[in-house]
C-alpha cells in the first residue's frame, strides 16, 4: 500500500530523487521491487519540498497515476530543493476525495506520508478518533486512515512531543486499537527526517555530511542502502541516522 520517499542534502531537482534512478518512486508507481501488499501505486501522488529561507513546505498533489500527469515532468524537470517528501498512492479504500487523500499531508513546516493501512477501518479508529479536539476532526483533509493518523500525529507535535516520540506513541496505540496495522509512517520539516518501519519495507541511504535519503525501497542497486528492521523507529539529519526498537503495544 503505497511507497514514499524522504530527502535532505545538497539541493537537486526533483527528477534527479523521483524519476530518474532506475527504480525510482516515479517507476515504483507501476513496478514496484519489494512492495509486500498490492502491485500498483496508481490511486494519486503527491511531493513536497523546501525552497530555501522558506520553512514552510510547497506541496503539488494529484488524485490520478504520476505517469499520466505531463505538468509533473515539467516540475520535476525544473524544481530543485535540499528537502523533499513524496509518495505514490495505492489507496485502502476507494473514495471520493481525490487529490486531498494523497499524501504529503501538510502543516506548518511538516510534511507527513503513511505506507500501510489501519486494519478494521473506520470502526477500529473510533476511539482514538473521540480522543481527538473536535477542530482536528474537522479539519481533516480527507477521509481515509492516513489523514487520521496524520491528525494524531499532529495533535501530538502542537501539544510539544518531538517528532519520534509523536510518531511512536502514535504507532503503538494505533498498533493496539487495530492489531495486524501496516504503519510505516514518515515525516519531515525540511532538517530532519522521522520514520517508522512498521509491517513494511523501509530503507535508508545515509553519506554523512552530505545526504540521506529515508525510502520504501531502494531507488537502484547502490549497495549502501541500508534496510531497518521492523517495529523501529528512525531519525535521521543530514550528518547521521538513529535508529531506536518501537515496543509492541503487548509490551
Amino acid at each position: 500500500m503505497c511507497r514514499h520517499i524522504a530527502y535532505l542534502g545538497p539541493a537537486v531537482s526533483l527528477g534527479e530523487l523521483l524519476v530518474h534512478p532506475a527504480h525510482s518512486l516515479f517507476r515504483q508507481s507501476w513496478a514496484p521491487r519489494r512492495q509486500q501488499y498490492g502491485t500498483v501505486n496508481a490511486d494519486g501522488f503527491g511531493v513536497g519540498w523546501y525552497a530555501e529561507d522558506d520553512p514552510v513546505p510547497g506541496r503539488y498533489r494529484r488524485a490520478g497515476p504520476v505517469w499520466a500527469d505531463p505538468s509533473f515532468a515539467d516540475l520535476a524537470r525544473v524544481v530543485r530543493s535540499g528537502a523533499l517528501l513524496a509518495a505514490v498512492r495505492d489507496a485502502t479504500v476507494a473514495g471520493a476525495d481525490q487529490e486531498a487523500a494523497a499524501a504529503p499531508f501538510t502543516d506548518g513546516p511538516w510534511l507527513f506520508s503513511h505506507n500501510g493501512a489501519l486494519r478494521g477501518w473506520p470502526r477500529s479508529a473510533e476511539p482514538l478518533a473521540a480522543a481527538l479536539p473536535p477542530a482536528a476532526l474537522l479539519s481533516l483533509e480527507a477521509r481515509n486512515d492516513s489523514a487520521l493518523i496524520w491528525a494524531l500525529v499532529l495533535h501530538r507535535l502542537r501539544a510539544g512531543d518531538e517528532a519520534g516520540q509523536a510518531l511512536a506513541d502514535t504507532v503503538r496505540d494505533l498498533a493496539e486499537a487495530a492489531p495486524g496495522s501496516r504503519l510505516n509512517l514518515l515525516l519531515t520539516d525540511g532538517e530532519t527526517i522521522t520514520a517508522t518501519a512498521w509491517g513494511d519495507t523501509l530503507w535508508y541511504l545515509a553519506e554523512p555530511g552530505r545526504r540521506t535519503v529515508v525510502a520504501s525501497e531502494p531507488y537502484d542497486d547502490d549497495p549502501h542502502w541500508r534496510e531497518v528492521p521492523e517495529h523501529t523507529l528512525l531519525a535521521a539529519t543530514r550528518t547521521d541516522v538513529l535508529l531506536t526498537p518501537l515496543k509492541e503495544p503487548s509490551a
